[in-house]
């Protein structure tokens, strides 16, 4: 969320961050509220003034033996447009943080404006596999192999999910073991998460209220199913104040991962490619501000070791401003190529948000030795999201024969196993 006095002292700069993010403009009717807030802060303060006054009249006609009972009256008066102002108040707070909550944050100064097409490739890793014959995709591999079955999946839960099995489920259990020992060798601290999350911890991170129609709400409990675990692990010192001398933190858990807008608009919805539920490691920082974007770097490079270390080709781009997310200043995308699909998968998001979602669940730090608090900077990353990783590795580790060898590097987490076939 920005700060009201930034957005009332810089219009422009919201406005154009507002369009080169393709969100609704709802700047104008801010304002005018903002402007209504102050003028009644005014009148409210101009009738506190009174009502001392005439409470002072009150108590001096008192004590001079005289009849009070009019300034009584007018005092009473005073106080109920005072608590009537008061409500009037209220309301109209509680209308701006509404508007406040739909207003994006803004780009960094170095991020391309435009739709995707603007998007910056920066540089590629890896080589695509050479393949001497015509690589199947990952459901057909699957189907084979014995290990993914998407029409039981289908059975059980409708379309958009599906099923592993044997070597299949290991194989994502040992990417999941790898991953996590991985990120938390380099200093990322292993939660367990819960799955069900507040409203109020939902819109702390962004996704309410502009994506409330992409969550799995259950009404009765007012509870959400998690779409990232960045939702509770950021989420987790919400409405605190923590001490700098912690920072920066850096955490990682595994979850699940549910989302209603998946195999929107038919596209992808083939195999594991675009689903519902699916599992993924998850990376947050919080920090300094000085310091967010040099740890944006890092937690990048956190996330392509893991790709290098299963060594599976991959692109990063940078985002231009209108596929940047709602509440992102910057953000990096890692995309993996899969030959059966032949095209690239996104894996891994890195993004900073500066302080746009420590104000939004009003997260502080205090300063090393004392003084006053301010917002941290907090950023995530997937490091990374399955089933697209475990996608690439079948498509690209297939045989002419129909098998799946099995990166060297999980090796150890499939109990030596080398080959699926």
């Amino acid at each position: 969320m920005l700060d009201l006095k930034f957005i009332r002292e810089n219009p422009d700069l919201v406005r154009q961050a507002i369009a080169n993010k393709n969100e609704a403009d709802k700047l104008d009717e801010l304002l005018a509220l903002d402007g209504r807030r102050r003028d009644i802060i005014g009148e409210v303060e101009a009738l506190k003034h009174q009502k001392n006054v005439a409470s002072e009249n009150v108590a001096k006609t008192k004590k001079a033996g005289g009849d009070a009972s009019d300034a009584i009256l007018a005092m009473r008066a005073v106080s109920d447009k005072a608590q009537a102002l008061d409500e009037s108040l209220r309301v109209v707070e509680e209308q701006i943080l509404q508007l406040q909550l739909r207003i994006p944050n803004i780009p960094n100064s170095d991020v391309p404006v435009g739709d995707e097409s603007a998007n910056q490739e920066l540089r590629y890793w890896g080589e695509k596999p050479s393949l001497a014959f015509k690589p199947a995709p990952h459901w057909e591999l699957g189907e084979t192999l014995g290990i993914y079955d998407g029409a039981a999946g289908a059975n059980v839960s409708g379309s958009g999910f599906f099923v592993l099995k044997g070597a299949g489920a290991k194989m994502q259990r040992a990417l999941v073991s790898f991953m996590l020992d991985r990120h938390t060798a380099h200093g990322y601290l292993e939660h367990r998460l819960p799955y069900l999350v507040t409203a109020r911890t939902m819109q702390g991170t962004g996704q309410l209220p502009k994506l409330a129609e992409d969550m799995y709400h259950i009404e009765a409990d007012d509870l959400y199913l998690i779409p990232t675990a960045e939702v509770p692990l950021t989420n987790l010192s919400a409405g605190a104040i923590i001490s700098a001398d912690l920072l920066p933190q850096k955490a990682v858990a595994y979850t699940p991962c549910f989302r209603r807008e998946s195999g929107a608009h038919g596209k992808d919805t083939r195999g594991m490619l675009r689903v519902h539920q699916f599992d993924k490691v998850e990376l947050v920082k919080v920090v300094e501000p000085e310091h967010s974007y040099d740890e944006l770097e890092l937690l990048l490079a956190d996330a392509e070791a893991i790709l290098q270390a299963l060594r599976l080709p991959y692109r990063v781009k940078l985002l231009a401003t209108g596929d940047l997310s709602f509440a992102a200043a910057k953000c990096y995308d890692l995309e993996v190529y899969s030959a059966g699909v032949d095209t690239w998968l996104e894996v891994s998001s890195c993004s900073n948000f500066v302080d746009f979602q420590a104000r939004r669940m009003n997260l502080r730090a205090r300063p090393k030795g004392g003084g006053k608090p301010f917002f941290p900077h907090t950023l995530n990353g997937s490091g990374l999201a399955l089933p697209r990783t475990m996608i690439a590795i079948w498509e690209n580790y297939q045989t002419a024969k129909g098998s799946i060898m099995v990166p060297e590097i999980l090796v150890p987490y499939m109990g030596g196993q080398t080959e699926i076939s």
